[in-house]
């Protein structure tokens, strides 16, 4: 048994966000983190590991500096990396992303034990689509928002948020989950860890080696082969400092009021 965890290097957005002229993000230009539900998915693969002694892959998809986050992933418990780049892929919307990603993921293999995981979304899209549109192309059942995952034998029980409440799914393998931050606490790296990871094997797929997959097509990959058109992209303003009003007493709540009603609130 394996589990492929898909995980994504995002522009770190507590900063100043950048725009290229084509409407894709300048991320040469900022700083970058993990994606952070995509850490939650990789804590629960390793927890998983923890429990079973499966392998756990970690694949992105990004420049080549994006090999330095997946080395921090395996110093905290995954066993092998595999970097996806290529000039090829630059530009890619979720469609193209999921297209590249899921050939990546059936050139590492999907066998019956298996299990896929991503974050439910990621920070600098925030489209959710790439997870579940992985699953469709690889033809995997998928369950999406896990707050909860137990495994027995072939069989992922999963409890599943929704906005007024769970749904628990019983789903066998293989199959594809996506996580969120209520699903666990990711671990950090530890030293140890640190001096392994750079022991453990790191694979680069480019375009020669994933070329001949049916999901690779020239025309939906890539900039140009993305349906999605961005508009515009910017920074939304600072919200101004809020007003404390202290006191349970009755001009407390009149001044309340007061404030409310200037504003057309009640």
């Amino acid at each position: 048994m394996k589990i492929i965890v898909s995980v994504k290097q995002v522009p770190d957005t507590s900063g100043k966000v950048a725009v290229n002229p084509d409407g894709t993000l300048d991320r040469a230009s900022m700083q970058t983190i993990t994606n952070p539900d995509d850490l939650n998915a990789v804590e629960a693969a390793l927890k998983l590991k923890d429990e079973t002694g499966c392998k756990v892959v970690v694949v992105t998809m990004g420049p080549p500096p994006a090999a330095g986050m997946l080395r921090e992933i395996m110093a905290r418990g995954a066993d092998e990396g595999v970097l996806v780049s290529a000039r090829e892929f630059g530009g890619s919307d979720t469609y193209a992303t999921s297209q590249i990603l899921a050939a990546a993921i059936s050139r590492i293999g999907v066998e019956k034990d298996d299990i896929v995981m991503c974050g439910r979304q990621a920070i600098d899209g925030d489209t959710a689509q790439v997870g579940p549109q992985i699953a469709e192309k690889l033809h995997l059942p998928q369950v999406t928002y896990a707050a909860d995952i137990q495994k027995t034998g072939d069989t992922i029980t999963v409890k599943r948020m929704l906005e007024d409440g769970y749904m628990t799914i019983k789903v066998k393998t293989p199959c594809l989950l996506t996580c969120i931050k209520e699903l666990n606490t990711p671990r950090y790296m530890s030293v140890g860890g640190i001096f392994e990871a750079y022991g453990k094997p790191l694979a680069t797929f480019d375009y020669e080696t994933l070329k001949n997959d049916p999901l690779i097509d020239p025309t939906t990959i890539g900039l140009k082969g993305s349906p999605t058109n961005i508009l515009t992209s910017f920074t939304p303003p600072q919200k101004g400092a809020g007003m404390m009003l202290e006191g349970a007493d009755k001009a407390s709540c009149e001044k309340l009021a007061g404030i409310l009603t200037a504003k057309h609130i009640i």
